[in-house]
C-alpha cells in the first residue's frame, strides 16, 4: 500500500444551472478569472455540492448504494436482476471482485476530487475578499468550503482506515490542504480526527452569521409561487432575491457543522463533546419532527416521504431521480429485499406493527418467484410532494441518538427518554424505560438507527464504530472484523485530475 497521494492540477469540476466559463480552470490565468469575481466563487463552491451528487459519491454510492448493501439491508436473489448482479460479491465483503474495486477506486477518487475542488477555493479567497459584493459572503464560503473538506475528508477514514475503538494510531488516509503536486503523506487516524475536528471547529466560528441562525429564518417546505406552488405553511427558505442565502440545508450551515461535529466526537469516542453538540442542534429548536400527516398523506402535493423538516443538510439531487426509479421501484431492477426479511427489521410483528417509516417507504410487490419490499422513501410522483429530491447527510433523530449514547452511562433515564423520542414520532408508542443494562440499549439503539437510515449509507458507519456484528437480514451476523470494515486503498498511488 502506497504512504501518499498525489493531487494534480485540472481537478476543478464545475457545473450548474449554468456554465460560468468556458475554459479549463488548470492555467493559473484562468484561475485568476474565475475567482475575479463574487460569482466566481458561487460557482467553484456549487461545483463542490455538484460533483459530490455524483452516482460514484453521494448521489449513489455513499448513500443508498454499496454502503446499505454491506448493511445487508437488500437480498441478493434474483439471478437476472442485474443490479443484483452487480452487488452480489459486494454483500458478500469480497473486496476484490472487479466491480467492486470499481466502484471503490471511483469513490476515492470522487471523494478527493470534490475535496481538491475545496482546496482551489480556500486559496483564493483570502487575497480575494474585495471581489464580495456582501460581507457576509466571504466567511460563509469559506466555512462551507472548509466543512465540505472536513466531511469528505471523514467519510474517507471511515471507508479505507480502522475505526478509532480498533486502531488510533494505524496509519490512515492522507489529510490534502493543498491543491498541488506535493505529495501528501498519510497520517492517523487519531491525526486526520483532530484535523477534521479543528477545520469543522473554524468553520463553526466561520458560518456564526448563517441565516439559519435567526430567528427568521424558518425551515420548512417549498415556499409558494415555487416550481411546485405549493401553500405556504410558514417556512421561508425560498424568500428573498438573494439565492446564497436561501436553501441553507441543502448547504453545509452552520448547525450542520454541528451535527457532523457530534458525529465526529462520538467516532472519537469523546461522548462530552459528542453530546454537547447534539444538544446545540437539538435545543436549538430549529428542525421539527414531521408532521404524521405530512408523511402519511394520500395527496402527492402533501406528501413527505423523507421526513424533509428534520434534515439538517441534505444533497440536492434531483437529476438523480431516474438512477433511483430504476434502484429502487422496478422489481426486475430494484436492489429490493425479501418480505420476511425487512418484516425482521422493523419488527413488524411487534413493536414495529404501527411504524410510520415501514408503511410508507416499504411496499410488497412480488416478481412471481418471491415476495419483496420495494423501497419508497426517494419515490417522486411527478414534481407534486412537497420538497425536491433530496439525499440526507445529516439529520434531526441522529442527534437524538447521539444524545441517547452520550448520556446512558451517566443517566441511563434521559438515554430512554432521547431513544422514545424518536420512536414515538415514528409511531412507535411502547418506550423503554427503567433498562440499566448497555448492551440490550445498544442493541435496540442499533435496531433503531437501522430503521430510520434504511437507505442513506449510515447504519454500516455505526456497525464499523462499535465493532459491532452486522445484523443480516435473515436474522443471522456478520462477524465485526478489519476484514469487513476496512476497504483496501488503491494498489497504486492516484493522480486526481480528467481521465482518459
Amino acid at each position: 500500500m502506497k504512504k501518499y497521494l498525489i493531487l494534480c492540477s485540472g481537478l476543478l469540476i464545475f457545473s450548474s444551472c449554468q456554465d460560468y466559463l468556458d475554459v479549463r480552470p488548470e492555467s493559473q490565468i484562468e484561475k485568476e478569472v474565475l475567482f475575479s469575481t463574487e460569482y466566481g466563487f458561487f460557482e467553484a463552491l456549487n461545483g463542490v455540492y455538484v460533483r459530490s451528487t455524483e452516482g460514484d459519491i453521494y448521489g449513489n454510492e455513499l448513500t443508498f448504494g454499496s454502503l446499505d448493501v454491506l448493511a445487508q439491508n437488500y437480498s441478493m436473489t434474483n439471478g437476472s436482476n442485474t443490479l443484483a448482479e452487480t452487488y452480489a460479491e459486494t454483500a458478500d465483503f469480497n473486496y476484490l471482485n472487479n466491480s467492486f474495486v470499481t466502484r471503490k477506486n471511483n469513490i476515492w477518487i470522487g471523494l478527493y476530487n470534490a475535496i481538491g475542488n475545496c482546496n482551489l477555493i480556500l486559496e483564493n479567497i483570502d487575497e480575494k475578499e474585495s471581489v464580495f459584493t456582501n460581507a457576509l459572503y466571504a466567511p460563509l464560503i469559506k466555512g462551507e468550503a472548509k466543512a465540505l473538506r472536513a466531511y469528505l475528508h471523514f467519510d474517507l477514514l471511515r471507508l479505507f482506515a480502522p475505526s478509532f475503538r480498533n486502531n488510533p494510531a494505524s496509519p490512515a488516509i492522507p489529510y490534502v490542504i493543498n491543491y498541488s503536486t506535493e505529495i501528501t503523506p498519510q497520517s492517523t487516524v487519531s491525526e486526520v480526527l483532530d484535523l477534521i475536528i479543528a477545520e469543522l471547529l473554524e468553520a463553526r466560528t466561520l458560518l456564526e452569521s448563517d441565516p439559519i441562525l435567526t430567528d427568521s429564518y424558518v425551515v420548512g417546505y417549498t415556499y409558494n409561487n415555487d416550481f411546485d406552488g405549493l401553500p405556504d405553511d410558514g417556512s421561508n427558505e425560498e424568500q428573498g432575491n438573494d439565492l446564497f442565502m436561501q436553501n441553507r440545508r441543502h448547504r453545509m450551515n452552520y448547525y450542520a457543522v454541528c451535527a457532523e461535529l457530534a458525529r465526529v466526537y462520538l467516532y472519537k469516542n469523546d461522548q462530552e463533546n459528542a453530546l454537547k453538540y447534539a444538544l446545540e442542534v437539538i435545543e436549538s429548536g430549529k428542525f421539527p419532527w414531521t408532521d404524521k400527516n405530512d408523511f402519511t398523506a394520500d395527496d402527492d402535493e402533501l406528501k413527505d416521504r423523507i421526513l424533509y423538516k428534520e434534515l439538517i443538510f441534505g444533497w440536492y439531487i434531483p437529476a438523480r431521480e431516474n438512477d433511483l426509479r430504476n434502484r429502487f421501484e422496478n422489481i426486475a431492477t430494484s436492489t429490493a429485499i425479501v418480505s420476511a426479511e425487512g418484516n425482521i427489521i422493523y419488527e413488524t410483528g411487534g413493536v414495529g406493527a404501527d411504524d410510520f417509516r415501514f408503511k410508507e417507504w416499504m411496499k410488497q410487490e412480488s416478481d412471481g418467484i418471491t415476495t419483496k419490499l420495494l423501497f419508497m422513501k426517494y419515490k417522486r410522483d411527478g414534481n407534486s410532494n412537497l420538497h425536491s429530491l433530496i439525499a440526507p447527510a445529516l439529520r434531526l433523530s441522529e442527534m437524538y441518538y447521539i444524545a441517547a449514547e452520550c448520556s446512558f452511562d451517566t443517566n441511563p433515564e434521559i438515554a430512554w427518554t432521547y431513544f422514545n423520542t424518536v420512536r414515538f414520532n415514528r409511531g412507535i408508542g411502547t418506550e423503554i424505560n427503567n433498562e440499566a443494562d448497555y448492551e440490550f440499549f445498544i442493541s435496540e439503539l442499533i435496531k433503531e438507527a437501522r430503521k430510520e437510515f434504511y437507505g442513506e449509507g449510515q447504519i454500516f458507519y455505526m456497525y464499523k464504530r462499535l465493532n459491532r456484528d452486522i445484523l443480516a437480514h435473515s436474522g443471522g451476523t456478520i462477524a465485526a472484523s478489519n476484514r469487513v470494515f476496512v476497504w483496501p486503498m488503491p494498489d497504486d498511488e492516484i493522480v486526481f485530475g480528467n481521465r482518459d
